[in-house]
């Protein structure tokens, strides 16, 4: 008996160690650090080009690349879709996956998408094939990002994460963050540069023309526009607005879709301050009044603005009209070249030529039972669409995804 029970024992031991083995193989292939890349299975589509009018509705905030893909971001997941103007979000054409880093920003330029993650991990995916072009290691980021469930702030907002261009017309990467911000070529992936830098009060800003970073630096004494050679990392001016106050807070106008080469910076101090307007050059920034307004954008060299119904559009840097139309009641929600979209208190969507404020294209941004009852959140526009972002009227800041947005597809698109 004693013999027997002796065996009974070892034989549990025995089955336990190997569950607990089972169990941590099992945990390991779960919470190991891991990549899953799906490439593109299908053929690269054709570039899209509907008629002007709402093509469908999204749950998640897309960037269109080479005006064939839409490419969104997940919390541990960049991933790409296809055709620009379906209806709804369709099965992957390709996707990336990482584990158990999050995603913390995505940039394209051109047919290369780059995603930066929490480790500080730089991942490049050709957007043709969705295969790994090339990884690079970066500084992490400063800060976890906060993001709504659209992930506007990822796609859309990526502070921390820019692509430039070098005064010689080299394409780089800059991202910034604890410590440190670093520059990449965008071909390969091989560093530039890398400098060291102060955490917690630097803010950057951008990329501007002529091959300039811009970043507000107030970690000592009052806020001043910090500018860096894209091409070395070398520090070559400092700037204040005058009568600034200590502190400052600055926008950049007239970019890129892909948030590169902004001809113009708007700088206000916080709270009421008055903002002003400055073309960007080798020097030191040109004040321009017609860039002052806080709803003013600047696109192919006009500023446009919308006054009591009517938008104007002056010459930049001289300042003077060029043309003016009437629109109705409304705001200036996005600019892309050859494009200026405004979005009236109706919700109608009224896009108009900047070189001549002749109208391009004029509807109202609804589908299906949604109804035009709701509120414009952030937008963005590329290759001749429009992505707005519907909120729930009256807007709660503080509401939590489902009281915020409109519905579960809280994101429009249109061609226009």
């Amino acid at each position: 008996m004693g013999w027997a029970a002796g065996r009974r024992r070892i034989v549990a031991a025995v089955a336990a160690v190997g569950v607990a083995a089972a169990a941590g193989v099992i945990a390991y292939r779960v919470l190991a650090p891991a990549e899953v890349s799906t490439p593109a299975g299908d053929d690269y589509p054709a570039r899209s080009m509907p008629d002007p009018g709402v093509t469908g509705r999204l749950p998640v905030a897309p960037l269109i690349v080479d005006g064939r893909l839409r490419v969104y971001a997940a919390p541990r997941q960049v991933y790409a879709d296809q055709p620009v103007d379906s209806r709804s979000r369709r099965t992957p054409y390709w996707s990336f996956r990482r584990w158990p880093a999050s995603l913390d920003a995505v940039v394209a330029s051109g047919t290369t998408v780059v995603s930066r993650w929490s480790d500080g991990q730089l991942v490049a995916i050709e957007a043709r094939t969705g295969r790994v072009a090339w990884r690079a290691a970066g500084p992490e980021p400063a800060a976890e990002r906060v993001a709504r469930r659209t992930g506007t702030a990822l796609v859309w907002r990526p502070s921390g994460l820019t692509v430039s261009r070098t005064a010689d017309g080299r394409h780089v990467v800059v991202s910034s963050g604890d410590g440190a911000v670093q520059a990449v070529d965008l071909a390969d992936g091989g560093q530039l540069w890398r400098a060291a830098v102060r955490s917690g009060c630097r803010e950057p800003v951008g990329a501007g023309s002529g091959g300039r970073l811009l970043t507000v630096d107030d970690c000592d004494g009052p806020a001043v526009v910090e500018f860096r050679d894209t091409a070395t990392g070398v520090v070559t001016a400092r700037w204040r607005p005058p009568d600034a106050g200590d502190e400052l807070t600055a926008a950049l106008l007239g970019c890129r879709p892909d948030g590169d080469g902004c001809a113009a910076l708007r700088t206000a101090r916080p709270g009421d301050g008055p903002a002003q307007g400055w073309l960007l050059g080798p020097a030191d920034p040109v004040q321009v009044p017609s860039l002052d307004g806080p709803g003013t954008e600047l696109v192919d060299g006009t500023a446009v603005s919308l006054v009591d119904g009517v938008l104007i559009g002056k010459a930049v840097p001289g300042g003077e009209e060029r043309w003016r139309a009437e629109v109705g009641p409304g705001r200036v929600i996005a600019v892309q070249p050859g494009r200026v979209h405004v979005l009236t208190e109706a919700n109608e969507l009224v896009t108009l030529d900047p070189a001549t404020g002749a109208r391009l294209s004029g509807f109202v941004l609804d589908i299906g039972s949604d109804g035009t009852g709701w509120a414009p959140g952030d937008a963005y526009a590329a290759d001749g669409f429009v992505v707005v972002e519907r909120l729930r009227r009256p807007v709660d800041r503080d509401a939590d995804d489902q009281r915020y947005y409109l519905t579960a597809e809280s994101l429009i698109v249109a061609a226009t």
